[in-house]
């Protein structure tokens, strides 16, 4: 977790307040409690960053009309703490996964939101694998086909992988 721990101070994230996602899971293992369920999905998905030590999100795609980006918040932008309705705006430059002005995830890969949480009907799930092209890129690349083939596997449903990093900022799926 360190280089997440120092990725996140470079972009003035306190990764004693706000850990990734993968810690955060950790830490919740080592106080002796249990995963909460959520959905199967959800649970793969959190089972998979658990065995690579790596932070992934599952965002519901279903009706977007804009991209999902990573990027810096905006004045404007909005995000709702997972399990409430109560809208937050995350301070301007934070770094965010955001779809037009949407947050899906505060503070990187901290906390999801509302918006793009999975349901039953969801359809379109994307799942970002977030990691460091020159740290661990090929525990990245396992992780995505680990979980790929599990999707299929275990869902029957046609998967899509990508990579986006600096040279390659964007991944068009169909």
């Amino acid at each position: 977790m360190i280089p997440y721990r120092e990725a996140l101070r470079k972009i003035d994230i306190n990764p004693n307040r706000y850990p990734c996602s993968a810690e955060a899971l950790f830490k919740r293992l080592s106080k002796g409690k249990d995963l909460s369920h959520i959905n199967p999905i959800v649970d793969l998905n959190n089972a998979i960053s658990l065995k690579y030590t790596l932070p992934m999100g599952t965002h519901s795609l279903d009706g977007i009309e804009d991209s999902i980006m990573m990027r810096v918040a905006q004045s404007g932008d909005n995000f709702i703490p997972l399990g409430t309705d109560k809208i937050e705006e995350p301070d301007e430059g934070e770094v965010v996964y955001a779809v037009g002005k949407d947050v899906r995830t505060r503070r990187w890969t901290w906390r999801q939101s509302e918006h793009g949480k999975i349901t039953n009907e969801t359809h379109d799930v994307f799942f970002p694998i977030d990691g460091f092209t020159d740290v661990n890129k090929n525990t990245v690349n396992k992780a995505r086909t680990d979980l790929a083939m599990k999707i299929t596997e275990i869902f029957g449903v046609k998967t899509q992988v990508g990579y986006v990093d600096r040279n390659h900022p964007e991944f068009e799926w169909e």
